[in-house]
C-alpha cells in the first residue's frame, strides 16, 4: 500500500455549513465570494481564500490514481484553524471541522484518513477536543506551530493539559507551520513558503526539544513535514548548544531519533542525508497536496533508494504508525 502521509483537504460540505452557521461564530468573519471563502479571526487580517484544489475531491482522487497512491492522510487547512478566537468558540469551530473531516474519510472507501484539528489557543480546550477526537475514531491531529496566533509557542505551560492528553492517548501529532511565520523579512520573493515555514518549524520544534516535552510526553508520536524542516541538518549545532547548557536543556538526540519525517524536500541527496541521520524507518512519503510548494510527484525523489528503504517510505512506516 502506497500512502501519502502529508496532505490537506477542506470537505465541500464543511464550506457550505460554515456559510450557513457563520452567525454562530461572532469572532469569525466569513468573507464569501462567488468563487471561494476566506476568514478573519478576531478582526485579524483575512486568510487566503480556500483554494478550489482543497475541496475538489474528484480532482484529488484522479491525481492519487495517476501517482499510484492508495491512501492519503489529510489534515485540514492551517489558515482556518482559528487560534485567535476565544477558547469556547474554538471548541465549537474545531468540532465542526472534525465532524466533516471524519465523515468524509469514513465515506471514502479507505482512500483518505483524516487528522483532527484542535483549539490550541487553550490547553484545557485542546485536551478536551483531543479526547473527543480519539473517541470519534481519529488516530491523530494536525496542529500549528504557533498556538494563540503569531508568536505562540507549543511549550507554553498553559498547554500542559493538551500534552498530557496527547501522551495518554498516544496521539499522532503532525506539527505544521503556519502561513504567517511572524517574520516580515520573508514576505518578499515567495520566501514565506520557501524559508518562513522552515524557520517557523525549526523554532517551534527546537523549543519542545529543549524544554523536554518530547521526552516527557514520549507516548505522543510527532510528525514533522518538509523532511524535518532543516532540523536534521543543524543537529550538530543543537547538540553543541545542549552540551553548553546541560543543566537546563534536554538532549536533542533523543527527540531527533523519536520523531517522524516526510519526504517533501525536493532533493534526493537531502533525502539520503535525512535517512542517514534518523533512519529510513522514520521517514514517510509526503506531498503537501494541493499546494504548489509541495511535491506533486512525490515518488520521484525515491528512485535512488534501496528497495527496502523505498518500501518502508512508500507506506510500511505510515501503516505501522497509524495501525492500518
Amino acid at each position: 500500500m502506497i500512502i501519502d502521509s502529508h496532505a490537506h483537504l477542506v470537505p465541500p460540505e464543511l464550506i457550505e455549513e460554515i456559510k450557513d452557521v457563520s452567525s454562530n461564530f461572532p469572532s469569525i468573519e466569513v468573507i464569501s465570494s462567488d468563487k471561494s471563502v476566506s476568514f478573519s479571526f478576531s478582526k485579524n487580517k483575512s486568510t487566503r481564500p480556500i483554494s478550489h484544489k482543497l475541496s475538489d475531491i474528484q480532482e484529488r482522487i484522479n491525481w492519487m490514481d495517476k501517482q499510484n497512491i492508495d491512501m492519503q492522510v489529510v489534515g485540514g487547512w492551517v489558515d482556518m484553524f482559528g487560534y485567535q478566537i476565544p477558547a469556547e468558540e474554538g471548541i465549537i469551530w474545531s468540532k465542526m471541522i472534525n465532524r466533516h473531516l471524519k465523515t468524509f474519510s469514513d465515506k471514502s472507501n479507505s482512500r483518505f484518513l483524516s487528522l483532527a484539528t484542535l483549539p490550541m489557543q487553550d490547553g484545557k480546550a485542546a485536551a478536551m477536543v483531543l479526547d473527543d477526537a480519539h473517541q470519534q475514531g481519529f488516530k491523530g491531529v494536525m496542529i500549528g506551530t504557533q498556538p494563540k496566533g503569531v508568536g505562540g509557542v507549543l511549550d507554553d505551560p498553559s498547554l500542559t493539559p493538551f500534552w498530557e492528553s496527547a501522551d495518554k492517548n498516544r496521539s499522532i501529532l503532525f506539527i505544521h507551520p503556519m502561513f504567517d511565520s511572524g517574520d516580515p523579512r520573508v514576505e518578499d520573493y515567495g520566501m514565506n513558503n520557501a524559508v518562513g515555514r522552515i524557520t517557523d518549524t525549526i523554532i517551534a520544534i527546537s523549543r519542545i526539544i529543549y524544554s523536554g516535552h518530547i521526552e516527557r510526553y514520549r507516548n505522543a508520536r510527532i510528525v514533522i513535514g518538509m523532511g524535518g524542516a532543516g532540523l536534521p541538518y543543524i543537529i550538530g549545532r543543537l547538540i553543541h548548544n545542549f552540551n553548553l547548557h546541560k543543566d537546563t536543556l534536554f538532549d536533542p538526540r533523543f527527540a531527533l531519533s523519536n520523531m517522524y519525517y516526510d519526504t517533501v524536500i525536493h532533493d534526493p541527496s537531502v533525502l539520503s542525508f535525512l535517512i542517514e541521520q534518523v533512519g529510513y524507518e522514520r521517514v514517510m512519503l509526503g506531498s503537501d497536496m494541493p499546494f504548489p510548494i509541495g511535491d506533486l510527484e512525490p515518488m520521484s525523489i525515491l528512485h535512488n533508494l534501496e528497495n527496502e528503504q523505498r518500501l518502508s517510505i512508500l507506506g510500511k512506516t505510515t501503516k505501522k504508525l497509524f495501525s492500518l
